[in-house]
């Protein structure tokens, strides 16, 4: 048979053995180039002078051989039967490589594996910002519906930025020496009841630098534990008092704010 290099188109004589041997590949004398000597492959030359073996086009689908000579028995192995060597599997060309069959029966579990460590992770996140999630009015219904289901309750919502300071004094208490009381009146103007926020109260100096801060949890300024469960309705208002120690001559201003 006959077969030609693509690169400096010299035809060479080969045989089924040589071609057997390369798998169908085979290196050029003249330009060294390995090339598939498959396409050009011919049992007989075209008429001189020509310059191409006529190359055979690819099909769809491979040739349906339709006359056998031989199938050998299923128990037989034949003692050349072995895979080739290391090294000359590995200089196959692509188009003659087999490719190694992956595993299967481990992809269900990987698969499986990695949907529950999504889960958590995603149980994670909604842990980790629940309080922003409960207080989005897009999250909060759904997060209603699991929490119906799973028999828990919702943290209250709330939104500080709705809470006004209507009023707020500071004054010497009138029975105890060196302390202050500092009085105020909060109303909720959120159109839901919110909890009684943590109360912060800064007093500062001239320049503006704090010399006394503290916050005010709800049990230390709502003492009914129904009227604290109840939480601030729509509108509603509430006055508070605080009596602090009085910091000094340096308190000449005081903040509150809402944590």
């Amino acid at each position: 048979m006959y077969t030609q290099c693509p690169e400096c188109l010299t035809v060479y004589t080969l045989d089924t053995a040589t071609l057997a041997q390369g798998h169908g590949s085979a290196r050029c004398a003249h330009c060294t180039m390995v090339f598939d000597a498959l396409p050009r492959l011919s049992d007989t030359l075209p008429p001189e002078p020509f310059m191409n073996l006529p190359v055979q086009p690819p099909v769809p689908e491979p040739p349906q051989l339709v006359q056998p000579v031989f199938r050998p028995h299923p128990d037989y192995v034949a003692e050349n039967d072995v895979p080739p060597p290391a090294s000359v599997a590995s200089a196959l060309p692509a188009f003659v490589r087999r490719r190694r069959a992956r595993g299967q029966r481990h992809t269900g579990r990987w698969i499986g594996g990695c949907a529950l460590l999504a889960l958590l992770l995603a149980a994670q996140l909604a842990w980790a910002n629940r309080a922003a999630l409960a207080d989005n009015p897009g999250t909060r219904p759904l997060l209603a519906r699991v929490c119906a289901t799973l028999r828990c309750m919702l943290p209250p919502k709330q939104d500080l930025s709705k809470l006004s300071l209507l009023s707020r004094d500071i004054r010497p208490h009138p029975s105890v020496p060196g302390a202050l009381i500092i009085s105020a009146t909060l109303r909720n103007d959120a159109g839901f009841t919110q909890p009684y926020p943590l109360i912060r109260i800064a007093l500062s100096d001239l320049d503006g630098n704090e010399v006394a801060m503290r916050r005010f949890r709800p049990v230390e300024y709502v003492s009914d534990p129904k009227t604290r469960a109840a939480g601030l309705a729509p509108g509603a208002t509430i006055a508070v008092a605080f009596e602090v120690e009085d910091p000094g001559k340096n308190a000449v201003a005081f903040e509150f704010g809402f944590e």
